[in-house]
């Protein structure tokens, strides 16, 4: 009778098994439940009601699945001296979410054959300076290649267009258009500026005419602080437990860049518009969504006027691919995120100076996907300052360091930042200190603490103590000008200038450890420099270069550390850049020879997915300076695919270490 039961027991399994083949289903384990569209939304309005709670979100959200919108809500107040509530129709700034409306209003012209993408913007601006308007294009200031300063106009003392663009025009490049990524309000008020010259209409009304009243988006608009605007939000600065007015400059001088305001039900009509071809034919849309460029910013990419960037669901290490953008203006903040993947759509406009947009975004992202989130925390700082105000200062930091590590709190930089700023506009620099004293301990690879914790100090005349923290920063952030300019009012020289080059070569600074190369185990920063015609494989000057690294090494270099150096070097910088993402990259290989005076030569293979996306060999020469005094090391790169003896390796061995940078 048992041997029978055994029996029909595997005839069962067996039947059960080749059910499951022939339907192709997997019967090995229940499949999750999935959320229902009422469960999204319940546990939805939980996060957004959590976040305004501890005062870490104030604004308007909507969020869309499948191309319709499941959720919209209003929190907290658009006017906070009269308490009236945000409402799904407010309106606010949207800053830099105003650059995927100028890209599109670009690409119309473009499509209507008024603008080519790749001939210098010079050919439409005839008084721009040819040195840098033959050398601009309008694909270089749509993805933030052109070289442009990050903004090169003073928003206090003009708002004309023509007025903005002549304050850089001028202005040397800061690289080579095209040779990298470096994101520029600049670029963007020069595109407005070409969409007034070629429609001789201002960009206010070309927006109306081109995408609002097609779109029937009549809650948007080109925001100017002196006509009234119903239902505009009020923007505020937040502190701890106290708000303050934006002084509600006219932000028609964030122009094509960020002078647009709108509702979250508008934004939804752009999102719902970008599916289609109401504005613009596909392969002109396509061209937009095209990831053009790396963004190191983000560890994504840049489209034009659209980020690409692959977030968390939830708190999985799983992640799905969006495109969308920030955007951050005195008194307000917005992000805009689209997953094209579900055709889902989470929009937040915030009308303070912070809020936690990324957070309630990858939260919301989870619950869409069906994986788990996390629930926002209690911001510790504030507890901290709550703590200050009742039993004092050391009591407050005591606070914070009990409950840094606790699972009920969220430990913050730029919190412990405000924090310590409120003493310090409150005329306490004593306060002030310690809390940012304790952001340094709490946060020692950031730069920010050491910066604002030397400006507490030298108000407590501890100047020595000053220096020491402001160059700490700078050997964290070495394009920190702030430190570079409290140093001089110290009577300290620093500068990032390792190397000795003429005034044709770009330059650009970087940290170490490098953000494409954590393997490399340093810690100082990078200064670069690059000639003209860099990029260009028809130019002598293509692939050559140098670079210099001022690092915490006080012995000399070796054969295995210089190899292993550029092989991770390389294969990290390379791949960052790769556009080909379903080709998998060589690794780097080196040969390498150390000469009698302790220099190295040598020869990287590499595959080159800046320009010819070809393998490259590049050869090199490694020098090393010693630096007793601080016991550091700078370490000269220099670099090109010519052999040695080409002319062009005479330039290169005329690039010098600057007297005193051991300093």
């Amino acid at each position: 009778m048992q041997q029978f039961k055994t029996n029909v027991s595997a005839i069962l399994k067996t039947l059960t098994l080749l059910i499951c083949i022939i339907n192709q289903v997997s019967c090995t384990q229940p499949k999750k439940e999935q959320l229902s569209k009422s469960d999204k939304v319940s546990k939805i309005n939980e996060i957004v009601d959590l976040y305004a709670d501890y005062e870490m979100f104030n604004g308007s959200v909507l969020v869309a699945e499948e191309g319709k919108v499941i959720f919209k809500k209003g929190l907290r107040f658009a006017n906070m001296e009269w308490d009236i509530p945000n409402q799904t129709d407010t309106k606010f700034k949207i800053a830099s979410l105003t650059k995927q409306f100028t890209a599109m209003l670009i690409m119309q012209l473009v499509a209507e054959e008024k603008l080519d993408l790749h001939k210098p913007i010079s050919t439409y601006l005839v008084d721009y300076p040819k040195i840098n308007g033959d050398q601009i294009t309008i694909h270089h200031l749509l993805t933030h290649t052109a070289g442009l300063t990050r903004d090169g106009s003073d928003k206090e003392k003009h708002n004309k267009p023509k007025a903005m663009v002549n304050q850089f025009a001028g202005a040397p490049l800061q690289f080579i258009p095209g040779e990298r990524f470096e994101y520029s309000n600049s670029g963007y008020t020069l595109l407005g500026y070409i969409i007034e010259t070629i429609t001789e209409k201002s960009y206010e009304d070309v927006l109306q005419e081109k995408i609002f009243e097609p779109l029937e988006m009549k809650n948007s608009g080109f925001f100017r602080h002196r006509p009234l605007i119903k239902n505009m939000a009020s923007g505020y600065n937040k502190g701890f437990g106290e708000y303050f007015n934006t002084d509600n400059s006219d932000e028609s001088s964030a122009y094509a860049a960020g002078a647009i305001y709108s509702t979250v039900e508008d934004m939804f009509l752009w999102n719902q518009a970008l599916n289609t071809e109401i504005l613009l034919p596909k392969k002109y849309m396509d061209l937009i969504f095209e990831k053009h460029i790396i963004d190191p910013s983000n560890s994504g990419h840049y489209g034009y006027g659209w980020e690409f960037i692959n977030k968390p669901l939830g708190n999985t290490s799983e992640k799905v691919e969006t495109v969308g953008h920030s955007g951050n203006i005195d008194g307000f903040r917005a992000l805009y995120t689209r997953i094209p993947s579900s055709n889902a759509s989470i929009i937040l406009l915030n009308n303070t100076s912070r809020g936690f947009l990324n957070s309630m975004t990858t939260a919301i992202t989870g619950i869409l996907y069906n994986k788990p989130y996390d629930l926002p925390l209690k911001p510790l700082a504030k507890f901290m300052v709550e703590t200050i105000e009742k039993e004092g200062v050391d009591k407050g930091i005591e606070f914070y360091g009990a409950h840094k590590d606790s699972p009920d709190y969220h430990a913050s930089e730029q919190e412990l930042i405000v924090a310590g700023y409120k003493y310090l506009h409150a005329e306490n620099a004593i306060y002030a200190a310690k809390v940012f004293k304790l952001a340094t301990k709490v946060f020692p690879d950031r730069d920010n603490p050491y910066d604002s914790y030397a400006e507490a100090l030298m108000l407590l005349g501890k100047n020595d103590e000053a220096i020491t923290n402001y160059k700490t920063s700078l050997e964290l952030n070495p394009k920190n000008n702030n430190a570079i300019e409290m140093l001089a009012k110290l009577g300290v020289t620093y500068s990032t200038d390792l190397l000795k080059t003429n005034d044709t070569w770009g330059k650009e600074l970087f940290a170490i450890p490098l953000h494409f190369a954590q393997g490399i185990k340093l810690k100082g920063f990078e200064d670069a420099r690059f000639p003209k015609g860099w990029n260009d494989t028809n130019r002598p000057n293509f692939w050559t270069y140098a670079f210099a690294w001022k690092v915490n090494l006080n012995t000399a270099l070796t054969t295995p550390q210089v190899k292993d150096y550029i092989e991770k070097y390389y294969d990290g910088l390379l791949s960052g850049v790769n556009k080909e993402k379903d080709i998998e990259l060589p690794k780097t290989t080196v040969e390498i020879t150390q000469n009698k005076d302790g220099s190295f030569i040598g020869k990287a293979s590499i595959y080159d997915t800046f320009v010819t996306r070809k393998p490259l060999v590049l050869n090199f020469n490694v020098e090393q300076v010693l630096c007793k005094k601080s016991n550091t090391s700078i370490i000269v790169f220099r670099i090109s695919p010519k052999n040695f003896g080409h002319t062009v390796w005479k330039g290169l061995k005329e690039i010098k270490v600057l007297e005193n940078s051991c300093d």
